[in-house]
């Protein structure tokens, strides 16, 4: 016999009871939107044991649930075993500390803000991730440090000896003080790491290259569309917030034309404000791009609503005005009947599968022809000692024609407006 029992050492997932409000002026369905909780507890390691939903016209101010509702969870979670409890909309912090009373420790009460919030702070791997990911966990905080001393305040509270220090409340405002200097800390490292991506940024703008970016819903499959596109081997799993940081990579199309593709963060309903201004930095890649890719899963019941929640943010971040081109994602999970009626609602957007390489060679033709939006056709004469503009020529311009002459190639162009000027000098005639 051994000497040691051997003991398991993956962690225990937690088990979650999920809880949502249906109300009349929703945009989505409660069982969907519980349906997209539940994903994402599920991508954080938790365990749905069991929903609760309750219809109201508005939230009860102080425990967000009515107390009928309140009571019934409190034996739920108690028959359950539950560990957690995950509200399907943001909390107020006295509505989070009077259901944390309400349930009694060991459970933990929490909303899909802190969820997605973890989320991210799991799966955030370069410097500037993680850094936006703790702001964001740190506002999310601040407002609610009052209630995780709320123990100390109950002892001053209560008199006798100790009390006159006033320990909860000192503390308080300590940790107050260490979370506001920490938060400015974190502010000026982002505005720094913010002007460094400026400055990559504003060196593609000037080399010319046309700037694509992949925008849409989470598990939509955009690194699986960055990868199809430039075989960048970006991180692909079937999870929500699978990929955060964003990968840039380079392709040349079919014309002989160098564009980049960026993939970005996915988005989703009821996104957390703090998210979208903590990875602001992080978007601006889509604002700077000459081109949106609108990734949608074609197979997704919601894909409508989830078009236009990416809409909503792209707006909120001032991408609304950039060319985007809606591209339905993952068509091989349709029939030719729901692909055709996709469509009839659709007429412009792309159908691919990123997966299979269905439409790829489709939307390649749709993005050479956005990247040649304003080219004209000119003929340049350009000196062979000019090496930096002869290779612009070929990265930025199609090419229709060139001959080697002595005194320098002559090459017949669709340029854009920039090109244009740079070989203004040389167009046939210019000197003329």
């Amino acid at each position: 016999m051994p000497r040691f029992t051997p003991h398991p050492t993956a962690p225990v997932p937690e088990r979650a009871v999920l809880v949502g409000v249906e109300r009349r002026e929703s945009d989505w369905p409660i069982g969907e939107s519980m349906a997209e909780l539940a994903r994402l507890a599920e991508t954080d390691g938790a365990v749905v044991v069991a929903t609760m939903v309750q219809r109201l016209d508005a939230p009860v101010p102080r425990t967000f649930i009515g107390s009928g509702k309140a009571g019934e969870l409190v034996r739920m979670v108690h028959s359950l075993d539950a560990d957690v409890v995950i509200f399907d909309d943001e909390l107020t912090p006295s509505q989070q500390s009077n259901l944390e009373r309400i349930v009694g420790e060991p459970t933990k009460v929490i909303d899909r803000t802190a969820l997605i919030l973890d989320i991210f702070g799991e799966h955030a791997t370069t410097r500037e991730g993680r850094l936006q990911v703790q702001l964001a966990q740190l506002q999310y905080l601040l407002p609610r440090l009052r209630g995780m001393w709320s123990h100390l305040v109950r002892e001053q509270a209560r008199g006798g000896i100790g009390s006159r220090f006033g320990q909860g409340e000192s503390q308080l405002e300590v940790d107050r003080r260490l979370v506001r200097d920490r938060i400015s800390c974190l502010r000026k490292e982002l505005r720094r790491l913010e002007g460094r991506r400026k400055v990559q940024s504003k060196a593609r703008w000037d080399s010319g290259v046309f700037r694509v970016a992949l925008a849409g819903y989470t598990n939509a499959g955009k690194s699986t569309l960055l990868n199809r596109l430039t075989g960048a081997g970006a991180y692909v799993k079937d999870e929500l917030f699978a990929t955060l940081d964003p990968t840039t990579r380079s392709m040349v199309l079919d014309a002989g034309r160098k564009v980049t593709v960026t993939d970005t963060v996915g988005f989703i309903q009821k996104l957390p404000t703090t998210l979208v201004e903590s990875f602001k930095s992080t978007l601006a890649e889509v604002m700077a791009a000459d081109l949106v890719l609108l990734v949608a899963d074609a197979s997704d019941g919601n894909v409508r609503k989830e078009i236009a929640a990416v809409r909503r943010i792209l707006g909120d971040i001032s991408a609304s005005e950039t060319p985007t081109v809606v591209v339905f994602n993952k068509i091989d999970a349709l029939d030719d009947e729901e692909l055709a009626l996709l469509r009839t609602g659709a007429p412009d957007a792309v159908p691919i599968s990123a997966l299979t390489g269905r439409g790829i060679p489709g939307l390649l033709y749709r993005i050479a022809e956005e990247a040649a939006r304003g080219d004209e056709v000119i003929t340049a004469l350009v000196p062979y000692e000019r090496g930096a503009l002869l290779r612009q020529v070929h990265e930025r311009c199609r090419v229709i024609r060139e001959e080697y002459r002595p005194e320098g190639l002559l090459a017949t162009v669709s340029a854009d407006p920039r090109m244009r000027e740079a070989l203004a000098p040389y167009i046939e005639g210019a000197g003329q």
